[in-house]
């Protein structure tokens, strides 16, 4: 396979470019909007067809070129479904596989530094792609866009650390000059967490970093939930006045898994997921039917617009989108259930599960 890593002095990041050598299909990772001219043209110089466009998770300190990228080469864009991105063209989750040419990265969730960060680890478990979540004897920040230590030491020494300890990690970022390291130098050597540290000490050393705020996060992080482009669409009118709708960074209208359970005959309840997710372990609301994301646009051609629609996934990422499209077909109540049912889970609220009959 080939592979390289790329740097950008200004924000301290790293981009990774790996392709198979056979069929030249290649995927980029992490890549900085105002190095795209000089990935290109890398991309063009070895003779690669780039196919895959991938973020660890929505970034503060850079603007990702990933909506630069698809429209120079047609690549598809993926990043994590709970990063609330729903302009990437493939929301991944756990255990999901991006192939390119003979190879494939595995996903991996690693939230922690932010709801939505994962990593992306090598069929053979030789390389590992860790973003800000595990960084050469360190880690990604907790204080800000939906950070929790607790969560990124469990996703660390819960994931990462239960990786081969030869497999090498290459970070998103480092500050020191320093590449890669491995997951056994990690284990044994991270001052946050590794030597068996447990959790209770890594969130107390979390607590008392006393970082600086990103000076280029009130710019990254609008432009990134838009797959780093810099223009804004109108979009349609959101109606908030039928339930308690709140907008996320991302401008999409969301309601509450309670008020969800508390009113389920207010509103038409549309479960986005596949089929398998729909009569899987996460379980449904009761009084939700099932159309899948790719069919939803065909489907909704039909609806009454006037009714108040909500629309349900895993984690909230494909139903984010699904909302975001229904808007664009003109309706205008229509929220999607902040969290989906790993939210409805979370707060024990109550499922239906097995096999429907369609």
């Amino acid at each position: 396979m080939l592979f390289r890593q790329l740097f950008d002095p200004e924000s301290s990041t790293y981009t990774y470019l790996l392709a198979d050598e056979e069929t030249r299909e290649a995927v980029i990772i992490d890549s900085v909007l105002e190095q795209v001219d000089r990935d290109l043209g890398l991309i063009e110089e070895l003779g690669l067809k780039l196919v895959h466009a991938l973020d660890t998770h929505v970034h503060a300190d850079h603007v990702t070129g990933s909506s630069l990228l698809r429209e120079r080469t047609g690549c598809t864009t993926v990043v994590s479904e709970r990063a609330g991105v729903t302009c990437a063209d493939r929301l991944v989750k756990e255990g999901d596989r991006i192939r390119f040419g003979g190879h494939e990265l595995e996903v991996l969730e690693t939230p922690g530094h932010t709801n939505g960060c994962s990593s992306f680890v090598t069929g053979d478990r030789r390389m590992v792609f860790t973003g800000d979540a595990l960084l050469v004897r360190g880690t990604g920040r907790t204080d800000f866009q939906q950070g929790d230590a607790r969560q990124l030491y469990r996703s660390i020494t819960g994931k990462l650390f239960r990786l081969p300890d030869a497999t090498l990690v290459y970070p998103g970022h480092d500050y020191k000059g320093r590449t890669a390291t491995s997951i056994g130098e990690e284990k044994r050597h991270n001052p946050r967490l590794g030597a068996g540290k447990p959790e209770e000490a890594f969130v107390e050393i979390m607590s008392n970093l006393g970082l600086p705020y990103p000076k280029k996060i009130d710019v990254a992080l609008p432009a990134n939930l838009r797959c780093g482009s810099t223009s804004v669409s109108a979009g349609a009118p959101i109606s908030t006045n039928w339930a308690p709708v709140e907008i996320s960074a991302g401008g999409i209208p969301e309601v509450s898994p309670v008020w969800v359970n508390q009113h389920r005959t207010q509103a038409r309840l549309v479960d986005v997921r596949e089929r398998n997710e729909f009569e899987g372990d996460l379980g449904r609301v009761a009084g939700s039917e099932l159309v899948p994301l790719d069919a939803l646009p065909m489907s909704a051609a039909e609806w009454d617009r006037s009714r108040p629609l909500v629309l349900i996934c895993r984690s909230g990422g494909r139903s984010g989108k699904a909302a975001l499209q229904l808007l664009s077909m003109g309706f205008g109540a229509v929220a999607s259930m902040r969290g989906g049912m790993i939210a409805w889970n979370d707060q024990r609220l109550p499922a239906e599960r097995g096999v429907t009959h369609a």
